[in-house]
């Protein structure tokens, strides 16, 4: 059995990265330390946004980054807020990056 990751340390290590490739990145709420869900908000910086949570492949099983909301930055940020009203334990990192940078297709990050 591969031992899981807190949620702390997950989202230590990936703003590291993200900081290594030179994107900035934020947590705008922190949620439970050893098991909250993470999501991820992307601002590229011309009034538009995406928000990617973690979910499952249903054919492979497999823990993949969905799109839950894109469209005006107005518009995710309150579908984020309304996640966030409904799981307390969850962190939301915010990303800008005008080239829409978020690196979660690289290795371990799912």
């Amino acid at each position: 059995m591969t031992p899981r990751l807190t949620a702390d340390f997950w989202v230590r290590a990936y703003l590291a990265r993200l900081g290594l490739a030179g994107i900035p990145a934020y947590v705008t709420a922190r949620g439970d330390a050893t098991a909250g869900a993470v999501m991820v908000k992307l601002a590229t910086l011309d009034g538009t946004a995406k928000a990617f949570q973690r979910s499952f492949d249903p054919a492979s099983g497999a823990r993949v980054w969905i799109v839950l909301a894109e469209g005006r930055e107005a518009d995710v940020d309150a579908l984020v807020a309304r996640q966030r009203g409904r799981d307390r334990d969850l962190w939301v990192i915010e990303i800008e990056d005008r080239a829409g940078r978020t690196l979660l297709d690289e290795d371990g990050l799912c």
